[in-house]
């Protein structure tokens, strides 16, 4: 029986032993109740504890992270989306963790559930979508305030999808599609009136200078010749008809005395402004021109 008696006393031995000394990790600590009663802390290293009076709680106080599962929930604006998130905490009370609160684990996710819930219903999908840092602020100062009397200090909270419908993003698509058409017609839009400002100060100098106006019709006569075309339509200056046109309203005057002719105001005549289609004037029409003036 001796034997028996030694391996008996050997066990006893070995589990008063580990009863007695505890050895936490450096980011553990160990909440140490006394027959039910808090005693104190203890951790990190070897901690010597009453047997069978003493018992210890480890309390992890590393960051920890929680995926929130997908939740589907309503905007402000009425627009249905299904988003997920994740929250990382730490405990920063081991005793208050222990103490205070049965499993502050899924009592911090389920305090992070119903504050996405509440936060997103609170807030547009514009918002949501573009201003997610706002909305993530939000929901941090939400869940610590919840959670701070057990000890939970939540550090980051991170609204990582969004999911929408078919139905709205194609919306959004068409909506953003037709603002892309709306800045391209602005922007056409203002071409064109600084296209007209320009053109309006090109004419501005031209109309002080008539060498400038000549170079202009030279170019544009060299630019339509440039194209491949069997037809060149050239325009006929008025100043090589208008001589025959004024002799025509004198000759009409004179002929019917009785009534008066309103005279015609003076157009410049080729006579009087032979330099400005001074290329394209044969001395034939000159000489013509000229006479028509004396005879009038």
């Amino acid at each position: 029986m001796e034997p028996f008696i030694w391996i008996a006393v050997g066990i006893f031995l070995l589990s008063l032993v580990t009863s007695t000394l505890k050895v936490f990790n450096n980011w553990e600590r160990a909440v140490i109740l006394r027959l039910g009663k808090f005693s104190r802390m203890g951790g990190p290293g070897l901690t010597f504890l009453i047997p069978y009076l003493e018992k210890a709680y480890r309390v992890d106080t590393r960051i920890l992270t929680m995926d929130i599962a997908r939740q589907e929930m309503m905007t402000r604006d009425n627009v249905p989306v299904t988003v997920d998130a994740i929250v990382l905490f730490r405990v920063v009370d081991p005793n208050a963790a222990i103490l205070n609160i049965r499993d502050y684990y899924q009592t911090t996710s389920l305090i992070a559930q119903t504050a996405l819930r509440s936060t997103v219903g609170q807030a547009e999908l514009d918002e949501l979508l573009s201003n997610r840092d706002h909305v993530n602020q939000s929901l941090q100062r939400v869940i610590d305030g919840q959670t701070e009397p057990f000890g939970v200090k939540v550090g980051t909270v991170e609204i990582r999808d969004v999911f929408l419908p078919e139905t709205m993003k194609r919306a959004m698509a068409a909506q953003a599609e037709a603002e892309r058409e709306k800045r391209a017609k602005v922007i056409n839009a203002e071409g064109e009136f600084q296209a007209a400002e320009r053109l309006t100060q090109a004419a501005a100098v031209m109309s002080r200078e008539p060498a400038a106006l000549q170079l202009r019709y030279l170019q544009a006569m060299r630019d339509i010749a440039s194209e491949k075309s069997t037809i060149t339509i050239l325009p006929v200056p008025i100043d090589l008809i208008s001589p025959f046109v004024e002799m025509a309203k004198r000759f009409n005057a004179s002929t019917t005395p009785t009534e008066t002719a309103t005279p015609a105001p003076e157009t410049p005549s080729l006579a009087t402004r032979p330099e400005t289609f001074a290329p394209f004037i044969t001395p034939q029409v000159a000489e013509t021109a000229m006479k028509g003036t004396d005879n009038a």
